[in-house]
């Protein structure tokens, strides 16, 4: 795990700890959208996924942003005001939308090599938000 997580920093352009708050909140997000079906056989084939997320978890205190996106998408509900969630989360770790972009390329490109190709377009059709990211 810590040589894909040392691949998002280099790729995202962020230090290690940074990129794995990240993973951990993407992680997070998938998991809560879609607890069954392929992001359960994901998050079963990364080493230490649970406890990424956890960790992200514990460690997330929202800025003003994160506190304004999440605001948003609890007024939008459902995966729309779950992923404005996540972009408060990722904006308040220091990430901008085209970072955030490469983070989606690049976990999607790792979730491919562990699950197939089939198996995360099931993730993208049940969460289309998430398409751009692929």
């Amino acid at each position: 795990m810590e040589e894909f997580i040392q691949r998002i920093g280099a790729a995202v352009g962020v230090d290690e700890a940074t990129a794995t708050a990240a993973v951990g909140h993407v992680l997070h997000f998938l998991q809560t959208a879609q607890p069954e079906g392929p992001v359960a056989e994901l998050l079963a084939k990364i080493p230490n996924a649970q406890q990424l997320i956890d960790e992200a978890a514990a460690a997330h205190s929202e800025g003003l942003a994160d506190a304004a996106l999440s605001g948003l998408g609890g007024l939008l509900g459902g995966t729309a005001g779950n992923i404005m969630g996540l972009v408060g989360k990722l904006t308040g770790a220091g990430l901008d939308m085209g970072q955030m972009q490469t983070l989606g390329h690049e976990l999607f490109a790792h979730a491919d090599e562990l699950i197939g190709k089939e198996n995360v377009d099931k993730i993208i059709e049940a969460i289309p938000a998430l398409a751009p990211f692929r």
